[in-house]
């Protein structure tokens, strides 16, 4: 039986990513949406053929038939409103970030205890084949010892009504896409890094973070990464060790409608003559992590990122934002 899913927001990842790919699953039935202005919700609705709507989330969240919701709204709404959902007997599927900071994180971890339901953070990078695949390569010593990872993740915006752009709301690049490098890098390295070091020049007008540089650093390596709201678009990932280097093509916004691509370098020479392609075939990262979701509602399963894994992530975000201001090398709160 299927699990069905309320939607709580009318983002626009919600409507043109994640609700359609919801709807291909083999486990997911997206049953309801809801807005504030209820007639963003009946658009919505009427568009992408979900059968209930809603005027408020409360009502949505007293519907007895919805068994888990997807949260795709504000940061800064996300651990009060998952909150809520929670205290409402729903499972929760949280966009990331999770929250503002470590001690909302922890808000949201004693309520899922609390409350008994299953809640994670939607980090859909993590249930996608190419990064299995990395992952398993990696450890299996294909590259060798791993000792650095270097990712670049931009994209240029400006528009002052985008929420990306209002730093109140946890706006700015390091929360919206320089989370992606920082929870690969410990999803890769297996390990939490000792202490972080960055770089970050704020938007004049909005003092959001529009560049930023981090260095992690690992027990066993080293992580670097470059995010920007305010450059070229753009993104790689690529991991090198002791024999070799394996490159992902598109990490995050893995295409649904073509395949991916990694590239898999033995080290033979610099013009890339040892270097070998892995193909995976056509797939939406965000139809698989919702399946994988359901199936952990089910019993199937572990949550791809639970509040644990949330927690430590949002710890090594908290201390690229203490580096950035202080200039010197932030260790992780414990």
């Amino acid at each position: 039986m299927k699990i069905r899913w309320g939607v709580l927001g009318t983002a626009k990842i919600a409507l043109t990513k994640v609700i359609p790919a919801m709807q291909l699953g083999q486990l997911c039935q997206v049953h309801a949406i809801a807005s504030r202005q209820r007639g963003k919700a009946e658009t919505a609705a009427r568009e992408l053929a979900v059968p209930k709507v809603y005027g408020s989330y409360d009502d949505l969240l007293a519907d007895s038939e919805i068994d888990a919701v997807y949260v795709p709204l504000p940061n800064h709404l996300h651990v009060p409103m998952s909150i809520r959902a929670a205290e409402a007997g729903k499972h929760v599927l949280c966009e990331k970030p999770i929250g503002l900071t470590v001690g909302e994180a922890r808000q949201l971890l004693r309520a899922r205890d609390r409350t008994g339901v299953k809640i994670g953070e939607a980090f859909m990078v993590k249930t996608h084949p190419q990064w299995l695949r990395t992952r398993e390569l990696i450890r299996a010593g294909r590259i060798g010892d791993l000792k650095a990872i270097i990712g670049v993740f931009s994209y240029f915006n400006r528009d002052a009504a985008n929420v990306r752009n209002v730093v109140e709301w946890g706006g700015g690049g390091i929360m919206d896409i320089g989370c992606y490098p920082i929870v690969t890098s410990r999803f890769i390295f297996g390990d939490e890094p000792v202490r972080v070091s960055g770089l970050i020049e704020r938007d004049p007008e909005y003092k959001t973070d529009r560049l930023a540089s981090a260095i992690l650093d690992f027990p066993s390596g080293q992580a670097t990464f470059v995010c920007s709201t305010q450059m070229v678009p753009y993104q790689r990932m690529q991991f090198f060790g002791t024999k070799g280097r394996i490159e992902i093509e598109i990490p995050f916004n893995a295409p649904p409608d073509r395949p991916t691509r990694i590239f898999i370098d033995d080290g033979k020479d610099v013009f890339g003559s040892g270097v070998v392609a892995e193909t995976f075939p056509v797939c939406d990262q965000y139809t698989i992590q919702g399946d994988v979701f359901s199936r952990a509602i089910r019993g199937d399963g572990d949550i791809p990122m639970p509040i644990e894994d949330s927690i430590k992530n949002m710890a090594v975000i908290e201390a690229l934002f203490r580096a950035g201001t202080s200039g010197k090398w932030e260790e992780l709160a414990s």
